[in-house]
């Protein structure tokens, strides 16, 4: 019955029309809005960034400070949503308390139900706002400190590290985090980012997309990576293992290396490149070079052994844990940035929406199988 060839996880298909994101896998070129990720990623900020993924074009200056304001103001979490947060299990993961909390986020939102474009871009300030004052706020709460109150003179990238640790954070942990921030921001349709169009497209609410996203996120095969990624560089280190010993071990025995090769990049990941300088640059501002000194002998070798390159998520985790940041904050982080191209992406979907519901390639008996009575079964 079969008249075509699906292609398995959509491989290969182009499902959406968009000007938001460009990828080139064999130039290893990644684009938001047709400017260059290393041209943002040394000039910009993450607010700009935001902008022009929002907006399709760089601010003018008052633009950009009129922009920063907005999301300055928009650091606030109901009460109610705090309380909430308090009463989760203290055993629950970071990633699950986002993703009840901004599903529950939706329940204080004067004008949810509103779908027109200047209440989508409202919602998205908010929520761009807010995750990362969830994230840093349940941190806090399951260690038994108390809740850092926000601060509207910092950036975006120096709050969050200022909400999670209460210390205003350094020019060089501030600039390498709002780096981070640009260079996992957007990456065209990736699982989460689909994921939020398919439910944005149903003409549901922005609060319910990005919740969506944010359990397409969770999946380890999607935002999980980096974290298995530190995993093994802590299992090598308690062990006292050489780390290229340890890895060819692995590949031995079959074992998947974390934080190599990529779906869309047939050579070097863009972002990974300035992770892997800013990896180096933090381990020796911070006198611990050591988990970027280990990742390098690792990727050399498994890029001579495999012919793999390494991915966004192989230096984000020695990057992070530099910076202080827990194992299982990792994907909360990617979220933090990502709500940027999320949010990008729904706008762009509801402001020229059709319904997203593709076919699927029937494989099952052959039409038309016989009903069986179920005496006879």
């Amino acid at each position: 019955m079969a008249t075509a060839v699906a292609a398995k996880g959509l491989e290969g298909i182009v499902a959406a029309n968009s000007g938001i994101c460009w990828i080139d896998g064999d130039a290893g070129v990644l684009a938001y809005r047709g400017i260059d990720i290393h041209e943002l990623a040394e000039k910009s900020t993450f607010e700009e960034t935001t902008y022009l993924l929002w907006n399709g074009k760089l601010p003018t200056k008052s633009e950009l400070a009129d922009f920063s304001k907005k999301l300055a103001e928009a650091r606030e979490l109901p009460p109610a949503i705090l309380d909430l947060i308090k009463a989760f299990p203290k055993t629950a993961t970071p990633m699950e308390v986002l993703r009840t909390a901004v599903s529950a986020l939706s329940m204080y939102d004067a004008d949810e139900k509103a779908v027109d474009h200047d209440s989508n871009i409202r919602k998205c300030f908010a929520l761009t706002a807010q995750i990362p004052m969830i994230v840093a706020a349940f941190d806090r709460i399951r260690k038994g400190k108390d809740v850092v109150p926000a601060d509207k003179s910092l950036s975006h990238a120096a709050h969050f590290i200022w909400q999670l640790t209460g210390e205003k954070p350094s020019e060089t942990a501030t600039k390498t985090f709002d780096v981070a921030l640009i260079l996992h921001a957007d990456h065209e349709l990736n699982a989460s980012t689909f994921a939020a169009r398919v439910i944005a497209a149903t003409l549901s609410d922005v609060h319910s997309a990005i919740t969506g996203a944010i359990g397409a996120l969770k999946g380890p095969l999607h935002g999980g990576a980096n974290e298995a990624v530190m995993r093994l560089l802590f299992e090598i280190d308690q062990k006292g293992a050489d780390p290229v010993e340890y890895v060819r071990e692995m590949l031995a025995a079959k074992k998947k290396i974390s934080g190599f090769g990529h779906r869309v990049y047939h050579t070097e990941d863009p972002r990974a490149t300035h992770l892997r300088r800013m990896s180096e640059a933090l381990g020796k501002a911070d006198g611990n070079p050591k988990w970027y000194e280990m990742s390098r002998k690792i990727e050399l070798f498994v890029k001579e052994e495999k012919k793999l390159n390494a991915n966004v998520d192989f230096y984000s985790a020695s990057t992070y844990t530099t910076l202080g940041i827990d194992l299982d904050l990792f994907t909360p982080i990617f979220a933090i940035s990502r709500i940027s191209g999320w949010a990008a992406h729904v706008i762009e979907q509801l402001d020229d929406n059709r319904l997203i519901r593709p076919r699927a390639e029937y494989i099952g008996p052959e039409y038309p199988a016989k009903y069986i009575a179920i005496e006879s079964r």
